[in-house]
């Protein structure tokens, strides 16, 4: 079995000629139909063990037969977001940024505030768009930073990037405990 990373590859890839009428999730091509379809730009054939695998797919694989190369794309599914797991995940962000915030005196009277905004853009992103790790995006902190701004709030970027750290360092942790997949 063999994967192949298509910017590891020493030779030119060329265009996929059966691209356009690929309809199903697997493909199976014969080692000679790709050596064929593959050239040299000097237009020698390559040996059928040096062919590129230019799939559109993700994953190839090699069968008991040399002769038969399968692609296959991998398919993964994240679960959907868990309510109560964003409303306790919510609630210990809301505790941390509060409590870290308040120690700067960059927010003044405006730390419930910053705190709340973050809060309510956290929690919406871990209700409709977090599905366990891997799924950990940079737009929500982006959303947050930009929608201190744009109230004229203080400290919009420092708030931002704390909220990420945090997340970084608690989110994936706290799914697997909370699913029981660590």
């Amino acid at each position: 079995m063999f994967c192949v990373s298509i910017s590891s590859l020493p030779f030119r890839l060329l265009p996929c000629p059966w691209f356009s009428s690929f309809s199903s999730s697997s493909l199976s091509l014969t080692n000679s139909r790709l050596s064929t379809l593959s050239s040299h730009a000097s237009g020698s054939r390559v040996p059928s063990s040096a062919v590129p695998l230019f799939s559109p797919l993700p994953f190839c694989f090699a069968s008991r037969n040399r002769n038969l190369v399968t692609c296959r794309a991998a398919e993964y599914v994240f679960p959907d977001p868990i309510p109560e797991f964003a409303e306790a995940e919510t609630e210990r962000f809301r505790t941390h940024l509060l409590k870290t915030l308040s120690e700067s005196d960059m927010y003044g009277e405006s730390c419930e505030e910053v705190v709340g905004i973050c809060t309510e853009i956290f929690n919406t992103f871990l209700n409709s768009e977090y599905g366990g790790p891997g799924t950990l995006l940079v737009i929500p902190f982006i959303d947050m930073a930009d929608t201190l701004r744009e109230r004229g709030l203080p400290g919009a970027g420092e708030a931002a990037e704390e909220a990420v750290e945090w997340a970084r360092e608690h989110v994936d942790k706290d799914w697997e405990q909370w699913t029981g997949n660590d």
